[in-house]
Protein backbone atom coordinates (compact mmCIF):
# COMPACT_ATOMS: atom_id res chain seq x y z
CA UNK A 1 0.00 0.00 0.00
CA UNK A 2 1.19 3.30 -1.26
CA UNK A 3 0.08 6.57 0.94
CA UNK A 4 -1.91 8.81 -1.17
CA UNK A 5 -1.72 12.73 -1.96
CA UNK A 6 -0.30 15.06 0.80
CA UNK A 7 -2.73 16.28 3.64
CA UNK A 8 -2.31 18.82 6.52
CA UNK A 9 0.28 17.98 8.85
CA UNK A 10 -1.79 17.10 12.10
CA UNK A 11 -1.12 17.38 15.40
CA UNK A 12 -0.87 13.92 17.20
CA UNK A 13 -2.96 14.48 20.38
CA UNK A 14 -2.23 12.71 23.29
CA UNK A 15 -5.56 11.99 25.33
CA UNK A 16 -8.87 13.26 26.21
CA UNK A 17 -8.40 16.21 27.72
CA UNK A 18 -5.87 17.32 24.64
CA UNK A 19 -9.03 16.20 21.96
CA UNK A 20 -11.81 18.52 23.86
CA UNK A 21 -9.57 21.49 24.11
CA UNK A 22 -8.75 21.49 20.59
CA UNK A 23 -12.56 20.52 19.82
CA UNK A 24 -13.46 23.44 21.90
CA UNK A 25 -10.32 25.98 20.28
CA UNK A 26 -12.04 24.68 16.50
CA UNK A 27 -15.70 25.18 17.27
CA UNK A 28 -14.67 29.14 18.34
CA UNK A 29 -13.66 29.03 14.94
CA UNK A 30 -16.38 27.83 12.96
CA UNK A 31 -19.04 29.45 14.34
CA UNK A 32 -17.35 33.01 13.24
CA UNK A 33 -18.85 32.72 9.50
CA UNK A 34 -21.01 29.74 10.00
CA UNK A 35 -24.34 31.95 8.90
CA UNK A 36 -22.08 33.25 5.76
CA UNK A 37 -21.18 29.43 4.60
CA UNK A 38 -24.80 28.29 4.99
CA UNK A 39 -26.04 31.35 3.31
CA UNK A 40 -23.63 31.07 0.44
CA UNK A 41 -23.36 27.37 0.31
CA UNK A 42 -19.66 28.20 0.40
CA UNK A 43 -17.94 24.79 1.30
CA UNK A 44 -15.64 24.42 4.62
CA UNK A 45 -12.60 23.58 2.70
CA UNK A 46 -9.88 25.69 4.63
CA UNK A 47 -11.96 24.71 7.61
CA UNK A 48 -11.31 20.85 7.46
CA UNK A 49 -8.00 21.60 6.64
CA UNK A 50 -7.40 22.60 10.30
CA UNK A 51 -9.63 19.98 11.36
CA UNK A 52 -7.43 17.25 9.72
CA UNK A 53 -4.50 19.38 11.28
CA UNK A 54 -5.75 19.27 14.64
CA UNK A 55 -5.50 15.79 14.89
CA UNK A 56 -8.79 15.54 16.20
CA UNK A 57 -9.56 13.15 12.97
CA UNK A 58 -7.26 10.24 14.78
CA UNK A 59 -8.79 10.26 18.23
CA UNK A 60 -9.80 6.46 17.89
CA UNK A 61 -6.57 5.44 16.53
CA UNK A 62 -6.02 2.52 18.96
CA UNK A 63 -3.00 3.50 21.39
CA UNK A 64 -0.59 0.98 20.31
CA UNK A 65 -0.83 2.74 16.81
CA UNK A 66 0.13 5.86 18.16
CA UNK A 67 -3.37 7.22 18.90
CA UNK A 68 -5.45 9.18 22.17
CA UNK A 69 -7.96 6.37 21.59
CA UNK A 70 -10.31 8.47 23.61
CA UNK A 71 -13.64 7.22 24.60
CA UNK A 72 -16.38 7.30 23.57
CA UNK A 73 -17.96 9.95 25.87
CA UNK A 74 -15.25 12.46 24.56
CA UNK A 75 -16.02 11.81 21.04
CA UNK A 76 -19.35 12.61 21.46
CA UNK A 77 -18.71 15.94 23.21
CA UNK A 78 -16.46 16.54 20.58
CA UNK A 79 -19.15 16.16 18.01
CA UNK A 80 -21.42 18.49 19.82
CA UNK A 81 -19.08 21.02 20.60
CA UNK A 82 -18.62 21.20 16.73
CA UNK A 83 -22.44 20.91 15.81
CA UNK A 84 -23.15 23.84 18.33
CA UNK A 85 -20.78 25.52 16.34
CA UNK A 86 -21.19 24.63 12.13
CA UNK A 87 -23.78 21.43 12.26
CA UNK A 88 -22.54 20.83 8.86
CA UNK A 89 -18.89 20.66 9.13
CA UNK A 90 -19.60 18.13 12.39
CA UNK A 91 -21.82 16.21 9.91
CA UNK A 92 -18.54 15.81 7.31
CA UNK A 93 -16.76 13.62 9.67
CA UNK A 94 -19.41 11.59 10.82
CA UNK A 95 -18.75 8.63 8.34
CA UNK A 96 -15.24 8.71 8.90
CA UNK A 97 -15.17 7.79 12.64
CA UNK A 98 -18.27 4.77 11.41
CA UNK A 99 -15.28 3.66 9.21
CA UNK A 100 -12.35 4.04 10.97
CA UNK A 101 -14.77 1.81 13.63
CA UNK A 102 -14.93 -0.95 10.23
CA UNK A 103 -11.04 -0.93 10.26
CA UNK A 104 -11.06 -1.34 14.47
CA UNK A 105 -13.23 -4.01 14.21
CA UNK A 106 -12.14 -5.99 11.15
CA UNK A 107 -9.09 -4.88 9.24
CA UNK A 108 -6.16 -7.27 9.39
CA UNK A 109 -2.91 -5.96 11.22
CA UNK A 110 -1.31 -4.67 7.86
CA UNK A 111 -4.46 -2.64 7.12
CA UNK A 112 -4.66 -1.36 10.66
CA UNK A 113 -0.89 0.03 10.11
CA UNK A 114 -1.37 1.43 6.96
CA UNK A 115 -4.57 3.58 7.54
CA UNK A 116 -4.36 4.43 11.28
CA UNK A 117 -0.45 6.25 9.99
CA UNK A 118 -3.15 8.10 7.23
CA UNK A 119 -5.38 9.14 9.75
CA UNK A 120 -2.45 10.14 11.92
CA UNK A 121 -1.16 12.29 8.84
CA UNK A 122 -4.37 13.92 9.01
CA UNK A 123 -6.12 12.18 5.98
CA UNK A 124 -9.80 11.98 5.84
CA UNK A 125 -12.36 9.13 5.22
CA UNK A 126 -15.64 9.92 3.37
CA UNK A 127 -18.12 7.67 2.27
CA UNK A 128 -20.54 6.31 -0.23
CA UNK A 129 -22.68 3.77 1.96
CA UNK A 130 -26.84 4.82 0.85
CA UNK A 131 -28.44 4.16 -2.72
CA UNK A 132 -30.84 6.56 -3.17
CA UNK A 133 -32.60 4.30 -6.14
CA UNK A 134 -32.77 0.91 -4.27
CA UNK A 135 -35.97 -0.33 -2.39
CA UNK A 136 -34.88 -0.04 1.31
CA UNK A 137 -31.31 1.83 2.77
CA UNK A 138 -30.44 -1.80 3.34
CA UNK A 139 -30.58 -2.84 0.22
CA UNK A 140 -26.95 -2.44 -1.66
CA UNK A 141 -26.55 -2.90 -5.36
CA UNK A 142 -22.64 -1.69 -5.92
CA UNK A 143 -20.65 -4.82 -6.51
CA UNK A 144 -17.36 -6.03 -5.87
CA UNK A 145 -16.03 -8.41 -8.72
CA UNK A 146 -12.98 -10.68 -8.82
CA UNK A 147 -10.95 -9.67 -11.93
CA UNK A 148 -8.82 -13.63 -11.51
CA UNK A 149 -5.55 -10.88 -11.16
CA UNK A 150 -5.75 -11.03 -7.04
CA UNK A 151 -8.21 -7.68 -7.23
CA UNK A 152 -11.42 -6.88 -7.79
CA UNK A 153 -13.67 -4.23 -9.62
CA UNK A 154 -16.15 -1.67 -7.96
CA UNK A 155 -19.28 -0.83 -9.77
CA UNK A 156 -22.19 1.16 -8.18
CA UNK A 157 -23.38 4.66 -7.52
CA UNK A 158 -24.34 6.68 -4.38
CA UNK A 159 -26.13 8.97 -2.93
CA UNK A 160 -25.98 10.88 0.33
CA UNK A 161 -22.49 10.69 0.21
CA UNK A 162 -21.58 12.63 3.51
CA UNK A 163 -17.58 13.65 3.03
CA UNK A 164 -16.75 12.13 -0.12
CA UNK A 165 -15.82 15.38 -2.31
CA UNK A 166 -13.39 16.81 0.39
CA UNK A 167 -12.45 12.93 1.45
CA UNK A 168 -8.97 11.63 0.61
CA UNK A 169 -10.39 8.33 0.80
CA UNK A 170 -13.60 7.21 0.06
CA UNK A 171 -15.01 4.06 1.72
CA UNK A 172 -17.30 2.03 -0.53
CA UNK A 173 -20.31 -0.29 0.87
CA UNK A 174 -20.57 -3.06 -1.54
CA UNK A 175 -21.34 -6.64 -1.82
CA UNK A 176 -19.43 -9.09 -3.14
CA UNK A 177 -20.32 -12.19 -5.28
CA UNK A 178 -21.12 -14.20 -2.32
CA UNK A 179 -23.91 -11.17 -1.40
CA UNK A 180 -21.85 -10.24 1.84
CA UNK A 181 -21.27 -6.70 2.92
CA UNK A 182 -17.91 -5.54 2.35
CA UNK A 183 -15.70 -2.07 2.59
CA UNK A 184 -13.51 -0.72 -0.01
CA UNK A 185 -11.18 2.01 0.90
CA UNK A 186 -10.87 3.46 -2.50
CA UNK A 187 -8.76 6.54 -3.31
CA UNK A 188 -10.83 9.57 -3.93
CA UNK A 189 -8.90 9.96 -7.11
CA UNK A 190 -8.80 6.74 -8.06
CA UNK A 191 -9.66 5.80 -11.68
CA UNK A 192 -13.24 5.55 -12.28
CA UNK A 193 -14.22 7.46 -9.51
CA UNK A 194 -16.84 10.17 -9.73
CA UNK A 195 -17.74 12.51 -7.12
CA UNK A 196 -20.65 15.33 -7.94
CA UNK A 197 -21.50 18.16 -5.67
CA UNK A 198 -24.93 17.82 -6.05
CA UNK A 199 -26.27 17.81 -2.80
CA UNK A 200 -29.21 20.61 -2.84
CA UNK A 201 -30.73 20.10 1.09
CA UNK A 202 -32.37 22.91 2.29
CA UNK A 203 -30.31 22.31 5.62
CA UNK A 204 -26.93 21.16 6.19
CA UNK A 205 -26.15 22.83 3.03
CA UNK A 206 -22.40 22.34 3.09
CA UNK A 207 -21.31 19.17 3.87
CA UNK A 208 -21.18 17.97 0.43
CA UNK A 209 -23.49 15.24 0.35
CA UNK A 210 -23.79 14.75 -3.01
CA UNK A 211 -23.30 11.26 -5.36
CA UNK A 212 -20.46 8.92 -6.32
CA UNK A 213 -20.04 6.85 -9.50
CA UNK A 214 -18.05 4.42 -9.57
CA UNK A 215 -17.27 2.60 -12.91
CA UNK A 216 -15.42 -0.50 -13.14
CA UNK A 217 -13.13 0.81 -10.25
CA UNK A 218 -9.69 -1.11 -9.57
CA UNK A 219 -9.19 -2.09 -5.84
CA UNK A 220 -6.74 -4.36 -4.49
CA UNK A 221 -7.76 -7.11 -2.04
CA UNK A 222 -6.00 -5.77 0.29
CA UNK A 223 -8.00 -2.82 0.99
CA UNK A 224 -11.51 -4.52 1.43
CA UNK A 225 -12.42 -5.02 4.52
CA UNK A 226 -15.23 -7.94 5.29
CA UNK A 227 -18.05 -5.26 7.01
CA UNK A 228 -20.27 -8.46 6.77
CA UNK A 229 -18.53 -10.19 10.10
CA UNK A 230 -19.49 -6.93 12.10
CA UNK A 231 -23.08 -8.44 12.54
CA UNK A 232 -22.49 -12.25 12.85
CA UNK A 233 -21.41 -10.68 16.75
CA UNK A 234 -22.65 -8.32 19.68
CA UNK A 235 -21.86 -5.20 17.76
CA UNK A 236 -21.12 -1.38 19.00
CA UNK A 237 -20.92 -0.73 15.29
CA UNK A 238 -24.26 0.83 15.19
CA UNK A 239 -24.78 2.29 18.19
CA UNK A 240 -21.83 4.23 17.70
CA UNK A 241 -22.51 5.20 14.46
CA UNK A 242 -25.84 6.88 15.89
CA UNK A 243 -24.50 8.50 18.92
CA UNK A 244 -22.54 10.65 16.37
CA UNK A 245 -25.90 11.21 15.06
CA UNK A 246 -27.22 12.32 18.31
CA UNK A 247 -24.41 14.15 19.43
CA UNK A 248 -25.04 16.36 16.05
CA UNK A 249 -28.64 16.98 17.04
CA UNK A 250 -27.71 17.86 20.75
CA UNK A 251 -25.39 20.35 19.19
CA UNK A 252 -27.90 22.28 17.03
CA UNK A 253 -30.41 22.54 20.21
CA UNK A 254 -27.31 24.19 21.59
CA UNK A 255 -25.98 26.44 19.42
CA UNK A 256 -29.86 27.45 18.30
CA UNK A 257 -30.74 28.03 21.96
CA UNK A 258 -27.35 30.19 22.53
CA UNK A 259 -28.11 31.92 19.37
CA UNK A 260 -31.88 32.86 20.86
CA UNK A 261 -30.67 34.10 23.86
CA UNK A 262 -27.76 36.06 22.45
CA UNK A 263 -30.43 37.57 19.95
CA UNK A 264 -33.06 38.34 22.64
CA UNK A 265 -30.56 40.07 25.12
CA UNK A 266 -29.32 41.91 22.50
CA UNK A 267 -31.75 42.90 19.53
CA UNK A 268 -35.15 41.71 20.83
CA UNK A 269 -38.02 44.49 22.00
CA UNK A 270 -39.82 43.73 25.22
CA UNK A 271 -43.59 42.99 24.89
CA UNK A 272 -45.61 46.24 25.61
CA UNK A 273 -47.52 44.63 28.65
CA UNK A 274 -44.97 42.97 30.36
CA UNK A 275 -44.01 46.00 31.85
CA UNK A 276 -40.16 46.03 31.73
CA UNK A 277 -37.05 47.67 29.84
CA UNK A 278 -35.37 44.79 28.28
CA UNK A 279 -36.50 41.87 26.30
CA UNK A 280 -34.68 39.65 29.20
CA UNK A 281 -36.31 40.80 31.99
CA UNK A 282 -39.71 39.71 30.34
CA UNK A 283 -41.00 37.03 32.79
CA UNK A 284 -42.89 34.73 30.25
CA UNK A 285 -39.56 34.76 27.79
CA UNK A 286 -37.81 33.91 30.85
CA UNK A 287 -39.90 30.97 31.57
CA UNK A 288 -39.60 30.12 27.57
CA UNK A 289 -35.78 29.97 28.25
CA UNK A 290 -36.11 27.92 31.27
CA UNK A 291 -38.34 24.95 28.94
CA UNK A 292 -35.91 24.72 26.11
CA UNK A 293 -33.00 24.41 28.74
CA UNK A 294 -34.36 22.29 30.40
CA UNK A 295 -34.75 20.16 27.21
CA UNK A 296 -31.05 20.73 25.99
CA UNK A 297 -29.99 19.49 29.16
CA UNK A 298 -31.74 16.11 29.22
CA UNK A 299 -30.64 15.99 25.68
CA UNK A 300 -27.23 16.34 26.94
CA UNK A 301 -27.40 14.01 29.71
CA UNK A 302 -28.97 11.22 27.81
CA UNK A 303 -25.98 11.44 25.14
CA UNK A 304 -23.71 11.21 27.90
CA UNK A 305 -25.24 8.44 29.19
CA UNK A 306 -25.59 6.45 25.49
CA UNK A 307 -21.54 7.29 25.34
CA UNK A 308 -20.52 5.54 28.80
CA UNK A 309 -23.18 2.90 27.96
CA UNK A 310 -20.86 2.23 24.97
CA UNK A 311 -17.46 2.49 26.99
CA UNK A 312 -18.93 -0.42 29.16
CA UNK A 313 -19.82 -2.21 26.46
CA UNK A 314 -17.09 -1.94 24.69
CA UNK A 315 -14.65 -3.05 27.99
CA UNK A 316 -17.09 -6.29 28.11
CA UNK A 317 -19.05 -6.84 25.02
CA UNK A 318 -22.23 -9.63 25.49
CA UNK A 319 -25.25 -9.73 23.44
CA UNK A 320 -26.54 -8.07 26.69
CA UNK A 321 -23.78 -4.92 27.22
CA UNK A 322 -24.54 -4.56 23.20
CA UNK A 323 -27.78 -4.93 23.52
CA UNK A 324 -27.86 -2.15 26.28
CA UNK A 325 -26.02 0.40 24.53
CA UNK A 326 -27.96 0.89 21.40
CA UNK A 327 -31.35 0.86 23.43
CA UNK A 328 -28.99 3.74 25.36
CA UNK A 329 -28.21 5.62 22.36
CA UNK A 330 -31.55 5.18 20.84
CA UNK A 331 -32.63 6.76 23.73
CA UNK A 332 -30.66 9.62 23.25
CA UNK A 333 -31.29 10.01 19.80
CA UNK A 334 -34.98 10.23 20.07
CA UNK A 335 -34.89 12.54 22.43
CA UNK A 336 -32.56 14.84 20.72
CA UNK A 337 -34.50 14.69 17.48
CA UNK A 338 -37.31 15.96 18.93
CA UNK A 339 -35.28 18.60 20.99
CA UNK A 340 -33.28 19.95 18.13
CA UNK A 341 -36.63 20.65 16.13
CA UNK A 342 -38.31 22.28 18.95
CA UNK A 343 -35.49 24.66 20.38
CA UNK A 344 -35.14 25.86 16.58
CA UNK A 345 -38.64 26.35 16.53
CA UNK A 346 -38.97 28.42 19.43
CA UNK A 347 -36.34 30.37 18.53
CA UNK A 348 -38.34 32.42 17.13
CA UNK A 349 -41.23 32.38 18.97
CA UNK A 350 -38.73 34.01 22.16
CA UNK A 351 -36.90 35.99 19.22
CA UNK A 352 -39.94 37.91 17.99
CA UNK A 353 -40.33 38.91 14.46
CA UNK A 354 -37.06 40.46 13.50
CA UNK A 355 -35.73 37.15 13.61
CA UNK A 356 -37.63 35.79 10.93
CA UNK A 357 -35.17 38.32 8.90
CA UNK A 358 -33.55 36.36 5.87
CA UNK A 359 -30.22 38.22 6.85
CA UNK A 360 -30.36 37.10 10.44
CA UNK A 361 -30.41 33.12 9.24
CA UNK A 362 -31.30 32.14 12.15
CA UNK A 363 -34.05 29.67 10.21
CA UNK A 364 -30.57 27.76 9.26
CA UNK A 365 -30.92 26.24 12.59
CA UNK A 366 -34.29 24.87 11.92
CA UNK A 367 -32.88 23.84 8.53
CA UNK A 368 -30.15 22.15 9.92
CA UNK A 369 -32.03 20.27 12.56
CA UNK A 370 -34.91 19.19 10.77
CA UNK A 371 -32.74 17.77 8.19
CA UNK A 372 -30.37 15.92 9.67
CA UNK A 373 -33.10 13.88 11.55
CA UNK A 374 -34.34 12.63 9.03
CA UNK A 375 -30.86 10.52 9.11
CA UNK A 376 -33.20 7.39 11.03
CA UNK A 377 -36.61 7.36 11.65
CA UNK A 378 -36.47 7.84 15.63
CA UNK A 379 -40.23 6.13 15.59
CA UNK A 380 -38.23 2.65 15.09
CA UNK A 381 -36.14 3.81 17.79
CA UNK A 382 -39.31 3.95 19.77
CA UNK A 383 -40.41 1.02 18.84
CA UNK A 384 -36.97 -0.94 19.88
CA UNK A 385 -37.00 1.26 23.26
CA UNK A 386 -40.29 -0.29 23.86
CA UNK A 387 -40.08 -3.99 22.72
CA UNK A 388 -36.58 -4.01 25.33
CA UNK A 389 -38.12 -2.30 28.16
CA UNK A 390 -41.54 -4.17 28.00
CA UNK A 391 -40.30 -7.98 27.16
CA UNK A 392 -36.50 -7.64 27.09
CA UNK A 393 -36.17 -8.11 23.37
CA UNK A 394 -32.96 -7.26 22.04
CA UNK A 395 -32.54 -4.73 19.09
CA UNK A 396 -31.34 -6.25 15.65
CA UNK A 397 -27.93 -5.86 14.78
CA UNK A 398 -27.48 -3.09 11.78
CA UNK A 399 -26.31 -0.15 11.72
CA UNK A 400 -29.07 1.81 12.37
CA UNK A 401 -29.52 1.35 16.39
Amino acid sequence: MAPTSTAPVAAVLRDDAEALAQARRLAESFAVEAAERDRDRRLPRAELDELSASGLLAITVPADHGGADVGTRTLLEVFRLLAAADPSIAQIPQNHFAFVNVLRENGTPRQQEFFFAELLAGKRLGNAQSETGSRTVQDIRTRLSATGEGDFLLTGKKGYSTGALLAHWIPVVAKDSADRLQVAYVPRDADGVTVIDDWAGMGQRTTASGTVELDQVRVPADRIVPHHLTFQRPQLHGALSQALHAAIDVGIAGGALAEAAEFVRTRSRPWGESGVDTAAEDPLTIQRFGELGIRVRAAEALLEKAGSAIDEARADLTDDSAAAASIAVAAAKAFADGAAIEVADALFEVSGARSSLDSANLHRHWRNARTHTLHDPVRWKIQHVGRYTLNGTFPPRHGHI
